[in-house]
This record gives C-alpha cells, sequence and structure tokens, in this order.
C-alpha cells in the first residue's frame, strides 16, 4: 500500500501504570499518523465528576445511578490529547491524588465500565487512520478484534521509580505499595479486570529505554499494516 492508503490499524496497548504506556501509545500515534485515546483518562474524569458532585465513592449503587450523567469528550490528537466533562477541561484534575485514589473503585462499578467501554468504541470506529488506544482491557473487552495488541509489563521497581519520577519528590517505597494495591484492585474486580489478551505481544519494559519501547511497537504495528 503507497501514499498514505494504509490500512486503518487499531492497536491496544494495555498494561499497569509506570510501564511507559502513555508515553509510548502517544510517540507510536504520532509517528505513524495515528488518532490517540488514553481510556484511563476517561475513568479518571467520570470519577472527577463523581467527587466533585458528592457521589458517595463507597456505595456502587449511588455511582451506578449517576454513570449516564456526565458527559465526556475526548481529544484523539496524540500531541495534545484534551478531555473535558460537561464543557470543562480536566486534563490537570483528573491526576490529582484523590482522583488516582478513588478511580479503580469507580471503575470497577459494571455500569461505569459499560458507559466508557461504549464510548471508546465508538472512537475507535470513527478514526479514519486508525487508532492507537491505551489502557488495561482493550485487548481483552473493549476492542478484542484489534489488529495488534500489546502488553507492556515492568517490574514494581521500575514502575515506582518511573511514577514516582513523574510525580515530583514522591517516594518510592509508597508510590510502589499504592501501584501494587492498585493492580491488585483492577486485576481481581469482576467486571473487565486488567488481563493480558491471549493474542497480545507482551513486551517487558524493565530494562529498555522509552524509545527503545517506541521503535519495538512501531515495528510490531508495520509489521501488521504490511500483512493486512
Amino acid at each position: 500500500m503507497e501514499n498514505g492508503a494504509a490500512q486503518p490499524v487499531i492497536v491496544a496497548i494495555d498494561g499497569p501504570s509506570g510501564t511507559g504506556k502513555s508515553s509510548t501509545s502517544k510517540a507510536v500515534a504520532a509517528r505513524l499518523g495515528l488518532s490517540y485515546l488514553d481510556t484511563g483518562a476517561q475513568y479518571r474524569a467520570i470519577t472527577w465528576w463523581m467527587v466533585n458532585n458528592g457521589i458517595d465513592i463507597e456505595d456502587p449503587s449511588a455511582i451506578a445511578a449517576v454513570a449516564d450523567k456526565p458527559e465526556i469528550v475526548s481529544g484523539t490528537d496524540p500531541a495534545g490529547p484534551a478531555i473535558t466533562v460537561d464543557g470543562t477541561d480536566v486534563a490537570g484534575p483528573i491526576r490529582t491524588p484523590e482522583v488516582t485514589a478513588k478511580v479503580s473503585a469507580v471503575s470497577a462499578v459494571p455500569e461505569v465500565r459499560a458507559r466508557i467501554t461504549e464510548l471508546q468504541r465508538s472512537l475507535a470506529a470513527s478514526a479514519e487512520q486508525g487508532m492507537v488506544v491505551e489502557g488495561r482491557d482493550i485487548g481483552t473487552t473493549v476492542l478484542p478484534g484489534a489488529d495488534l495488541k500489546v502488553f507492556l509489563t515492568a517490574s514494581p521497581e521500575a514502575r515506582a521509580a518511573r511514577r514516582s519520577g513523574e510525580l515530583k519528590g514522591a517516594d518510592v517505597h509508597s508510590t510502589r505499595e499504592a501501584l501494587i494495591r492498585r493492580d491488585t484492585a483492577d486485576s481481581s474486580r469482576k467486571t473487565s479486570p486488567l488481563a493480558k489478551a491471549d493474542d497480545a505481544v507482551e513486551v517487558d519494559t524493565t530494562e529498555l529505554t522509552l524509545n527503545q519501547v517506541i521503535e519495538c511497537v512501531v515495528t510490531l504495528v508495520e509489521e501488521k499494516r504490511a500483512a493486512k
């Protein structure tokens, strides 16, 4: 296929926090001219809305009752992925420790997952060139028919060091404990747990630089495109 006539390609990149997932996904999308979707930001956005509106995060039925209320709009430009809730830019507020601490509980509610999954599928379906979709259940649940599924992993120590580097001044030990808690919550939830799809390519990023991970995934995508 020549001159931009490449088939649209859907790439699912899953894995826990601190594996380089967001940086890799954005860079791969930018390199290959694909749209980009950070599904974690959507779960953070709905969590932010719940917190802001005084919904009891401990009560799944209270969360379920309002899961369809907030209007969440995701920008899909890898250079500047915007996200708004009811017209308000929440790209900053959704990254606070308060939202981070509560996102697993909100994400575990089936009505929330159904709502956000539907949103993700419609965005992927409308991406003309294709899309890199990053998350925790993309290859298994959201887009099981994705052209390429990648599952990023790394040791808890490497992930904690990366995360605490991002969270200026955070203590690596407490960051590691928080990551392990969140992984346990997300891997053990009944609805769409964090899991590696059977047909996913696993990439352990512990000993790799970000650029090496990006090159690896770009190569995998190009091989898939060539085979389509």
